[in-house]
């Protein structure tokens, strides 16, 4: 989308909101995890193209985005519910939640870490229209902003014939998926995990992925950094364990989904790019934490939006790392992307008389 054609369209949603007209209230529509699968697959240049729109409308301000809300409990200490709720205008158009529940714990039980659902509201009335399971949404959100960065990072400079993913779970999977997807390939794929039958499953993956790559198994983590062009973290690390500036020499684009493996001397030592500032420096995330030690945010160099609009240029002499918190507005893009998807295949599954007394006086 160009800039005009944003412009063109933010203008019209403005001007479309603010006229008269009677509203009535959609039917309440529940799409599941099958549904929204079979809606995104094959489908990772749309809807990396899909995220960039959404980027470029988040920075243009025609978005919402508080903070997250992190649910805690004092007797399950590594586990947490994130409640993001957003809004974006433009060609998406639609308020939202995305309610997402992480306990690794799971993993050990033989079921995946993270579980969601996602909310979507209608704009002009506010009443929820649809329910959607949102655990694939958010991997997919996650991974074309990934593979969106990737691109745009590794522009100027040698494009990464060389892969490593530290973390092997899911969204390693799914990044993996949107970057060969989206036209990446790679001459050598490194593979790292903390867990041997994690990182033996995930190679599995990779095999039967059809990847032409050789693929390697790396015992130590060092080996794996050393060994690739582009570094995709994925772990569950809720501290910095990755600490020596000099591993990341070979200047890697680092793709820092986890947002906690890198210790702030590693930060400092980098390019660092994020896709929201306010977002991303919280929570001691490992920017956050490198605001900490240094009183300020000099090391921050802008924002992916400032990348791709042209108001930062990544040099090609350091390591540069992205460092995605995850924004809300992402979520309800995709999800709405979805939805219609659905209602244009007359596959819509509506909860008849979920919203009762409709009547103002009864």
């Amino acid at each position: 989308m160009t800039g005009n054609q944003l412009s063109t369209t933010v203008t019209t949603a403005v001007t479309a909101s603010t006229t008269t007209e009677q509203h009535t209230v959609r039917p309440f529509a529940v799409i599941s995890g099958a549904q929204v699968q079979q809606v995104l697959e094959g489908r990772e240049k749309q809807i990396v193209d899909l995220v960039e729109a959404t980027y470029r409308l988040h920075g243009a301000g025609y978005s919402v985005n508080p903070p997250s809300y992190f649910l805690r409990f004092a007797d399950r200490p590594s586990s947490r519910i994130i409640a993001l709720p957003a809004s974006i205008g433009g060609h998406v158009g639609v308020d939202g939640l995305k309610w997402i529940s992480s306990f690794p714990e799971n993993v050990q039980a033989g079921i995946p870490r993270a579980s969601a659902v996602l909310i979507l509201n209608d704009q002009d009335t506010g009443y929820p229209f649809a329910c959607l399971e949102s655990s694939i949404i958010s991997a997919t959100r996650t991974a074309a902003s990934a593979a969106l960065a990737a691109d745009r990072l590794s522009r100027g400079r040698p494009r990464p014939t060389r892969v490593g993913f530290f973390g092997t779970g899911l969204i390693a999977r799914y990044i993996h998926m949107f970057l060969a997807g989206s036209g990446w390939s790679f001459d050598e794929i490194g593979v790292h995990d903390l867990s041997a039958d994690s990182a033996a499953g995930f190679r599995c993956y990779l095999e039967q992925s059809g990847t032409a790559g050789r693929i390697t198994v790396h015992d130590n983590a060092e080996e794996l950094i050393r060994c690739s062009d582009l570094v995709v973290f994925a772990t569950v690390a809720g501290e910095p364990h990755v600490s020596d500036p000099a591993w990341f020499s070979h200047n890697p684009v680092v793709l820092h989904v986890s947002l906690r493996d890198l210790a702030p001397e590693i930060v400092l030592a980098s390019t660092n790019i994020v896709d929201d500032v306010e977002h991303c420096l919280k929570a001691d995330t490992s920017p956050h934490l490198a605001e900490q030690l240094t009183g300020n945010r000099d090391f921050l160099q802008g924002t992916l939006d400032d990348v791709m609009a042209g108001r930062v240029a990544v040099p090609a002499g350091r390591p540069v790392v992205f460092s995605p918190f995850g924004l809300g507005v992402l979520d309800l893009a995709v999800g709405k992307y979805v939805y219609d998807e659905v209602v244009r295949s007359g596959e819509l599954h509506v909860i008849d008389d979920f919203f009762h007394d409709m009547r103002r006086y009864g």
